[in-house]
């Protein structure tokens, strides 16, 4: 079995980022400069979406499966930093060479990857890789890489379902309860700043980890669709989900479980 890897991020502003490209004093709090910040957002767009340069990562969950199993697991502040968790994450796909799949992965989680990696040096050789690089089978990056958007080394279902058309777009949640999965449970990405000043970063990581297990979920349907699972194989998977699941037994699983109808 091809390994994949199923990956989401979760920001927050990058406030020492902010400060510096503002030359703000010292004085004002964290909160006051990503206040600034937002109210400069929508006096020139209208929404408080900050761009992607000036998201600072806190999180990366990942699901990986192979023929050995699913592995679920986050990198995270506070026990790394964020030059850790990003090169801690191009080192995985550099060891595996995963199929990667993510929701929205090429409009906003890979683009914010490229920013923050420069900014604190990191090195993701493999995932660059355009066929030109110095591994055994680098020629075949050329024809599938994980850059080109039309390429399925990096698989971004949204992206992909919506045949590249951004008005087409479905959200994950939706689609993901539409199917009979659990879905979010009580947070997403708008409430992550809140739950960080809160110091609540173990629920912001618990909530990155279930979307990724709802991606995973959700592309085993698509795969269905594709014709490279039967119902019957992707019924048996869903039911190898549940019990990986059940066997963590962290809490979040649990409740994760409870709403899975």
């Amino acid at each position: 079995m091809k390994p994949v890897l199923v990956f989401d991020i979760e920001t927050i502003p990058d406030v020492a980022g902010l400060r510096r490209l503002n030359d703000l004093p010292a004085a004002l709090s964290d909160d006051e400069v990503a206040e600034l910040a937002f109210q400069q957002r929508r006096a020139k767009t209208g929404h408080d979406f900050l761009q992607l340069h000036l998201q600072r990562v806190v999180a990366i969950s990942c699901a990986l499966r192979t023929g050995e199993g699913l592995k679920v697991w986050s990198l995270a502040e506070p026990d790394q930093g964020e030059g850790e968790i990003i090169q801690r994450f191009f080192d995985g796909i550099e060891k595996f060479t995963p199929q990667i799949v993510s929701w929205n992965g090429s409009g906003f989680d890979l683009p914010v990857l490229h920013y923050r990696g420069m900014l604190h040096g990191v090195s993701a050789p493999r995932y660059w890789d355009l066929g030109d690089g110095d591994y055994a089978d680098s020629r075949d990056f050329k024809w599938n890489n994980y850059i080109s958007r039309y390429h399925m080394r990096h698989l971004d279902l949204m992206d992909l379902l919506a045949l590249y058309n951004a008005r087409a777009n479905a959200p994950l949640d939706d689609l993901a309860k539409l199917f009979g999965f659990p879905g979010k449970l009580g947070m997403d990405g708008g409430k992550v700043w809140e739950a960080w000043q809160a110091g609540r970063s173990a629920e912001i990581r618990d909530y990155c980890e279930t979307d990724v297990i709802n991606t995973y979920l959700v592309y085993n349907r698509f795969r269905r669709l594709r014709g490279e699972l039967t119902a019957e194989e992707e019924t048996a998977e869903v039911d190898f989900v549940k019990a990986q699941l059940a066997r963590i037994g962290a809490a979040h699983w649990r409740e994760f479980l409870a709403a899975w109808r």
